[in-house]
């Protein structure tokens, strides 16, 4: 009686794991396209200089009326703050801090030469980001602090 008994539970077991497989798979594809998708990758436009997509309709405002403009910095200023700066983003978003405001880490490598443009539109990420929500990062000149 005992095997009867046990008989009907292995096959719902069985059929439990079975059920389940599919889940645990779809698990793993959607952490793989989550990383894929929580990282702001520099990428060459048409023209091959680099380029950063900001995927907020209020960033070229923010550039236009609000961000000093390009002439008031230097390309050597830009990139020794970017990499401050991109150092404490990528550690805001892997400590979980403030993840309603950093969505994706950054990849940037201080070595590369992307040119003045690219490196004024990434210090003014961090600056928007400032300006729009109050994230206040120590690598900002304290002329491009907004106080709220």
């Amino acid at each position: 009686m005992l095997f009867l008994y046990l008989y009907p539970m292995k096959h719902i077991l069985l059929i439990i794991i079975i059920a389940l497989i599919p889940f645990s798979c779809s698990a793993q594809a959607d952490t793989k396209s989550d990383k894929e998708k929580t990282e702001m990758k520099p990428s060459k436009n048409e023209d091959g200089e680099w380029d950063l997509t900001v995927m907020d309709t209020q960033f070229d405002y923010f550039l236009n009326a609000v961000a000093k403009p390009m002439n008031q910095y230097s390309e050597a200023s830009l990139k020794s703050r970017n990499t401050l700066l991109v150092n404490e983003w990528n550690s805001y978003y892997h400590s979980g801090r403030y993840r309603n405001v950093i969505e994706s880490s950054i990849d940037y490598d201080p070595r590369e030469k992307y040119g003045l443009k690219f490196e004024y539109k990434l210090y003014q990420v961090f600056a928007y980001v400032n300006w729009k929500y109050g994230l206040r990062m120590n690598g900002l000149s304290g002329s491009d602090v907004f106080q709220r």
